[in-house]
């Protein structure tokens, strides 16, 4: 594996979103209205229960939190759709650069946009609602690593299926993401969920980042347990999303799907 290929891939990446300020959207403008959203949904629940904004923080920590999973997935399947996007693809496969490679490429330009949607997030919560993501302190390190990596995992899955199943499949890369947002308990635990759902839940690693979030936000220490199971789950999202796009890009190869993109 060659570092100077994977620079090469996120300079490429950079020289788009730099040149195309619409692609500026999921990291400035979503962001924005998130916390916006979310915080005056909080700010509203406190007032009627006429508790000092209890909500609040759950709700804004929840979603900045989930876009750390959102940018990351996001990063890596889209990173691929800009090579069918602009009929580019079959000249990438024809390049020294390898599938790791590629995806190591979008997977680090990912950790950039997270940071800057990140910094959009807690200037825009801080700036609204007063609420500092810092206070969380070294507890969001761990947190925010195992929801990195399993948007990694999902955003490689979604490579796979749009490899097999064409760009129809893209509605996948966006709609995945509001699977995991519902199913993760990002704003409420699992025992809030419908009963018949709850075990679903309770295997997403996400969700148990996500657990382990609000008990800090609580007051009470980072619960290691949850942090070594949302680990172990995320890193087998990471293979088996891996595994399941290397056999779909070998069908993508042997039944010369290429054309779809060309």
């Amino acid at each position: 594996m060659s570092w100077h290929r994977i620079r090469t891939v996120i300079r490429r990446h950079a020289y788009v979103l730099w040149r195309a300020p619409h692609r500026w959207f999921d990291i400035a403008f979503w962001p924005l209205m998130d916390v916006i959203l979310f915080g005056s949904l909080g700010t509203f629940i406190a007032q009627q229960s006429n508790e000092s904004e209890t909500a609040v923080p759950y709700l804004l920590a929840g979603i900045m939190l989930f876009h750390v999973l959102f940018q990351s997935q996001i990063a890596v399947a889209t990173g691929f759709m800009e090579e069918t996007w602009s009929r580019n693809l079959l000249n990438v496969l024809t390049t020294p650069v390898t599938e790791v490679e590629y995806v190591a490429g979008t997977a680090i330009f990912g950790l950039a946009k997270v940071l800057l949607a990140l910094t959009t997030l807690s200037l825009t919560a801080f700036g609204f609602f007063r609420f500092d993501l810092g206070a969380v302190g070294w507890s969001l390190i761990p947190i925010a690593l195992i929801l990195t990596i399993v948007g990694w995992g999902v955003g490689i899955a979604n490579i796979g299926i749009v490899l097999r199943f064409g760009q129809g499949a893209e509605i996948l890369i966006w709609g995945s993401n509001f699977i995991l947002m519902a199913f993760s308990g990002v704003f409420n635990p699992v025992e809030a969920l419908p009963g018949v759902l709850q075990p679903i839940a309770r295997v997403l690693p996400s969700t148990h980042a996500f657990s382990a979030l609000r008990d800090v936000l609580a007051g009470q220490p980072l619960d290691g347990g949850s942090i070594a199971a949302g680990l172990a789950g995320a890193l087998v999202f990471l293979v088996g999303g891996t595994a399941f796009s290397v056999a779909m890009l070998r069908t993508f190869r042997h039944r010369g799907y290429v054309t779809r993109f060309s």
